[in-house]
């Protein structure tokens, strides 16, 4: 009894992330939110086991999902997203069709008391039907940006990335990006220690950031042994050592020019921006095990400078290295559990 007393009170201390389900939501996005937010992680260890206090609601007792797929039942009711923390609304194909009121007042009264609110792929036109957008950033699915740009022409629509951080309120563009923004928010809840164990878990790549395109050229490669993945996993093991594009070029034995043509045809950014990224996310790593001597973390990342790593750290975060290493270190997760 104790125990199970130990574990609602866990759960009550938890980020609550709400999902609210409508008539004809897809049911790909809702997976990524209930496999990123909703399961348990025993590998994390004692006391981090559940990330988020997650939820489903619908303002129905059944719902048909897209293309009658499957009918969904027995979660929570609407009011659910009133209490919650993070709200991620309805995405649905039939963008033409009018959300419900009721939906948009629940998306409404979540903004109002300052909830987060996430829309994935067509979440966003749902987002600017509750007239939360305007004046804001958000994106979409490429398909539908010159649709949404005619509907909600206040609101400043991003095309040509996979998810866009306004703040309190965050978009993402079509299917696999959910995936994407959704570990973006564990990094920015939880840190990068976090979010890097729940993309191995979930088998998925970590290294592609919102400014990254939405339409790659080439996301399967026709032959596996063209893959950029070798050359990925080699300069990781040497972050520590003076790489450059050239060095990375040599390696894939090709000229910096062909290198960074299949950077962006396969992972649509740079050499340059991704080997910095690499070196910013172990940065994070190390601060967040409690090393506090920003010159051994500058060294040890390929940074350089504890000036270029305050810098680089402070762009990705927002914070400084050593607020980073408060929120996210060692004696932050003591403090939690």
């Amino acid at each position: 009894m104790a125990q199970e007393s130990s574990q609602a009170a866990r759960r009550r201390s938890l980020h609550r992330v709400v999902v609210i389900v409508d008539a004809n939501s897809n049911p790909f996005e809702l997976g990524c939110a209930s496999e990123v937010f909703g399961l348990r992680r025993p590998e994390l260890g004692e006391g981090r086991e559940l990330l988020y206090d997650f939820r489903l609601c619908s303002p129905e007792p059944e719902t048909v999902m897209r293309d009658g797929f499957f009918t969904l039942s027995g979660v929570r009711g609407l009011d659910a997203a009133d209490t919650a923390d993070t709200v991620i609304v309805p995405n649905r194909p039939d963008i033409a069709v009018p959300r419900r009121p009721a939906v948009l007042d629940a998306i409404r009264r979540a903004h109002a008391r300052g909830a987060r609110l996430i829309g994935f792929c067509s979440g966003a036109f749902t987002l600017a039907e509750a007239g939360v957008l305007d004046g804001r950033r958000a994106t979409a699915h490429w398909q539908w940006a010159d649709a949404f740009r005619a509907r909600f022409p206040a609101v400043r629509f991003e095309e040509d990335v996979l998810f866009v951080d306004d703040g309190d309120i965050l978009t993402a563009a079509g299917s696999a990006a959910a995936l994407d923004l959704g570990l973006y928010v564990v990094r920015r809840d939880h840190g990068a220690e976090i979010a890097t164990a729940v993309s191995r878990r979930l088998v998925f790549a970590a290294h592609r950031d919102g400014g990254q395109r939405q339409f790659i050229e080439r996301p399967v490669p026709p032959v596996p042994d063209e893959s950029l993945a070798p050359l990925l996993a080699w300069a990781q093991e040497r972050l520590d050592r003076p790489l450059t594009v050239t060095d990375l070029a040599a390696r894939a034995a090709v000229s910096p020019a062909t290198l960074h043509r299949r950077f962006r045809a396969e992972l649509g950014t740079t050499p340059l921006a991704w080997l910095t990224g690499e070196r910013v996310t172990l940065a994070r790593r190390l601060l967040e095990r409690g090393e506090a001597r920003l010159d051994v973390v500058a060294r040890r990342t390929g940074l350089g400078t504890a000036a270029n790593l305050r810098a680089l750290v402070r762009r990705e975060t927002g914070l400084s290295p050593s607020a980073y290493r408060r929120r996210f270190g060692p004696d932050a997760a003591g403090a939690s559990r």
